[in-house]
């Protein structure tokens, strides 16, 4: 499906209003989102070479603040590669305040059918004021090589009008060993705009990385344009 497409259906759907009974299920504890992108980047480095891709999840909340999620994308590495990426995440988030919100998660990336590529991750997230946040990652087996990798990032995002938002990204990867991952410790960064359309969002990005990133990873960390289109609830 072209990306002139998806945004047409989301144009459609967006301004179609939701049912009642959609509007009153919106304090369930069930979550889904389904969506496309143009190219799906992770850390600004593209899982698809280049191509889009399809996406979805589906997330479980309780009241105390522990939730599950799990959630699918296509990927594609090369010949011979995994076609699927599978991601699982435990979590909990609170309140610290009116303007301090945590949230700690496990996180299991899985490739069905490959998964020497399989790992762990713990996230922690501090957001300020809805619009700010903070976040930290860590695992002792980044890519499954046995090395230790740490993630850094800042997040600000900035109301716009007629439910347009801004926001910018900047993020630091950071590995222990180099030698073992292949990779060196890299920036990567993010510029989006976001319009709501009723259940649907689009976004426009431009995603880039530094020149360690470029030389390392190759053409899939150069900076690039993506459109995403996402339906949820």
């Amino acid at each position: 499906m072209s990306a002139l497409r998806l945004l047409a259906i989301a144009l459609i759907l967006g301004a179609t209003p939701l049912p009642a009974h959609a509007e009153e299920d919106a304090d369930s504890p069930v979550g889904w989102e389904i969506g496309a992108v143009s190219d799906y980047l992770f850390r600004g480095v593209s899982q698809t070479a280049g191509k889009p891709t399809m996406q979805g999840g589906v997330s479980i909340a309780s009241e105390r603040g522990w939730y599950v999620e799990g959630w699918a994308t296509g990927v594609d590495f090369g010949a011979g590669s995994p076609s699927v990426e599978v991601d699982w995440s435990v979590g909990y988030a609170r309140d610290l305040g009116e303007a301090l919100a945590l949230d700690v998660s496990l996180n299991r990336y899985s490739f069905p059918g490959a998964s020497e590529l399989d790992y762990n991750e713990w996230l922690a997230s501090l957001t300020v004021a809805d619009d700010y946040s903070l976040t930290l990652g860590y695992s002792n087996d980044v890519w499954n090589t046995g090395s230790t990798g740490l993630y850094f990032a800042a997040e600000a995002q900035w109301a716009l009008p007629h439910a347009f938002s801004l926001s910018a990204g900047f993020g630091r990867n950071v590995f222990r060993d180099s030698a073992v991952t292949g990779v060196r410790s890299y920036v990567d960064w993010n510029l989006r705009v976001a319009r709501q359309f009723g259940a649907a969002e689009v976004a426009l990005g431009y995603y880039g990385t530094d020149g360690r990133a470029r030389t390392d990873f190759g053409r899939t960390a150069d900076s690039r344009v993506v459109l995403m289109v996402k339906f949820a609830r």
